[in-house]
């Protein structure tokens, strides 16, 4: 009788992890689209309007869900402010805006703009077939718009249009939940869009989050850096966060990033392994 209740009390701790995780992720990502900082997931944003309703309006449309985040790329001096809101439609179709703020000194733009208008499909379920194994399968695409000086400077264009295949998946066999995500983009980004669009390239992007409490993640992310043309390549990038669930609904992140090298401009308006340092990021997030 004691190794039934041991076995019901890990059932249950594990369905809550489950259940609090999907009430907070996917987040809005410094783009807007539901992810993590840099990357999408497969899951989609916004939760019904009311717990276990079966109205019209939860088969149609979610509540919205609103993110922010400031990122002090200290060693670059760029302050980079970013604000979204995601819902989702018939419990597929994702659609988000994001705006982002960028003080970029060290580069002669006080004050960059960019604009993020994206979709997202989730065309496969997590665990569909009843199987434990088979991971939720999303496409999406971003479309992006910098007002910034350098894309006169560097000769690149002002906007772009990102494309994405990403498949995610919480394993909860293993002894702490475990959320694996990974995926391929095509895309023609100079610094995530910020400062410009040249050439189209395809790179890979991942994440992996552990859960050792039933409110906390903790994660990795990795972005390939893009080779966009003209000697341009994008360095890779990388983020180590936590993530506190501080309600089924307000999740609170921290994390540090690592973009690259901020002295990769070359003086012909070129650059190869294009960063912009590193530093502190912090973001509130909040599902409706």
């Amino acid at each position: 009788m004691k190794n039934t209740y041991i076995k019901l009390a890990i059932i249950a701790a594990v369905a809550a992890i489950h259940d609090i995780l999907f009430a907070s992720v996917p987040l809005n990502n410094l783009q807007g689209t539901g992810g993590i900082a840099f990357n999408p997931l497969a899951y989609t944003a916004g939760l019904p309007w009311e717990y276990g309703s079966t109205s019209n309006l939860n088969d149609t449309v979610s509540a919205p869900q609103v993110g922010a985040w400031y990122v002090n790329l200290k060693d670059a001096d760029i302050s980079w402010y970013a604000g979204s809101a995601a819902l989702t439609f018939f419990d597929r179709l994702e659609v988000s805006y994001g705006y982002g703020f960028i003080n970029a000194h060290k580069y002669g733009d006080k004050s960059i703009e960019t604009h993020n208008i994206g979709a997202k499909f989730r065309f496969l379920d997590e665990n569909a077939f009843d199987t434990v194994w088979v991971p939720a399968l999303a496409v999406g695409g971003v479309w992006k718009y910098t007002d910034s000086k350098t894309v006169d400077a560097l000769g690149l264009d002002d906007n772009g249009f990102d494309a994405y295949v990403v498949a995610s998946k919480l394993i909860t066999q293993t002894p702490i939940p475990v959320l694996l995500s990974g995926g391929v983009l095509y895309t023609d980004e100079v610094v995530n869009g910020v400062v410009g669009h040249n050439d189209y390239d395809t790179v890979f992007f991942g994440n992996i989050d552990i859960l050792p409490a039933e409110n906390i993640a903790l994660g990795f992310e990795y972005k390939q850096g893009a080779r966009v043309g003209d000697g341009i390549r994008n360095h890779d990038y990388y983020d180590g966060h936590v993530a506190w669930f501080a309600t089924d609904r307000l999740t609170l992140v921290a994390a540090y990033v690592d973009t690259g090298d901020k002295d990769r401009f070359y003086r012909n308006g070129s650059a190869k392994n294009l960063g912009v340092g590193s530093g502190l990021v912090f973001s509130v997030q909040y599902q409706f």
